[in-house]
């Protein structure tokens, strides 16, 4: 009995010690803690950088090195942001927010609707479509910016706002995602008592399959928004006129006038700043929700 009780105090002592990280754990650890926070300060060294310059008169930002702060002058910069051109900025900033608001809602509401159907209906051609859904992914923006213009230009809608609207809701990614979602969040037999329930199919997915992929659709909305809010080169081809256009092209504009008016690049840079403000809001307001569609999906996978 003695034996036994000191074997087992001495397989008590050294347990412990089994669970302590070995020297090349700690090391490992430290390297990757190292690495990412050599990789967080680069990438918020241009953000670091937008907040010093947005900061600065247009003689100091020439005057003084870009990641040193001087004179304080952010009040006086936004006061003429937004008095320049008549307050264009503004309406370019209000023209962002309703094509990448208004076109993200519509965007992610169209991909919950395709995806909820691919993923619960069985029809001919079904895997056909989320192929071609699935190529969709894989072609750039940029290929698909001068088909988008000749079409436009033959219903002679180009330089309006649905030129840069319409586009903007179709969203292949979302597509895919709402369908794997579906597939694994929306369960058959729910949908099935809801029909013998006399539900129809609207009502079956407006009042279960949307409730139940809501923290997918947060990302899809989450994406399309800053995917809309980012967009430049549809603009560019699309749009002539001042009034329509995004926050993107405005700056775009003012940047390439800068050798003719310097006063522009104070404003181009404290525009710049103003704009990554909406998509900052949008990501901690919708954080929770996105985060808890991320660890769904994780769990359920």
């Amino acid at each position: 009995m003695s034996l036994l009780t000191r074997t087992e105090g001495a397989h008590a002592v050294t347990a412990p010690a089994r669970r302590r990280p070995s020297a090349p754990g700690r090391l490992s650890t430290v390297l990757a803690v190292a690495f990412l926070a050599v990789t967080a300060c680069y990438m918020l060294l241009p953000v670091y950088w937008l907040l010093v310059s947005a900061t600065k008169s247009q003689s100091d930002l020439v005057s003084t090195p870009g990641l040193l702060p001087a004179d304080w002058h952010l009040g006086a910069n936004l006061t003429a942001l937004f008095e320049q051109q008549d307050g264009v900025f503004g309406r370019w900033l209000l023209n962002s927010l309703l094509y990448a608001g208004a076109g993200a809602a519509v965007a992610t509401l169209l991909a919950a609707a395709a995806g909820y159907a691919l993923a619960v209906y069985d029809f001919r051609g079904r895997e056909a479509v989320f192929s071609v859904i699935l190529g969709g992914v894989l072609v750039p923006a940029t290929a698909l910016a001068l088909p988008l213009f000749l079409l436009f230009a033959e219903v002679d809608a180009t330089n309006t706002f649905w030129s840069v609207f319409l586009p903007s809701v179709v969203s292949p990614f979302g597509v895919y995602l709402s369908r794997i979602f579906a597939t694994a969040s929306v369960p058959t037999e729910v949908i099935e008592a809801a029909r013998m329930d006399g539900a129809g199919e609207v009502r079956v997915f407006r009042t279960i399959a949307l409730r139940l992929m809501a923290p997918a659709l947060v990302t899809v909305f989450l994406f399309q928004f800053v995917v809309i809010w980012n967009n430049f080169l549809l603009p560019l081809v699309m749009l002539q006129d001042d009034d329509l256009y995004p926050v993107t092209l405005g700056l775009f504009t003012w940047q390439s006038q800068t050798s003719r008016l310097p006063e522009l690049q104070t404003l181009t840079i404290v525009g710049a700043l103003v704009s990554v403000v909406p998509i900052v809001l949008t990501f901690l307001l919708l954080q929770r929700y996105w985060r808890a569609g991320l660890a769904a999906g994780a769990v359920k996978s």
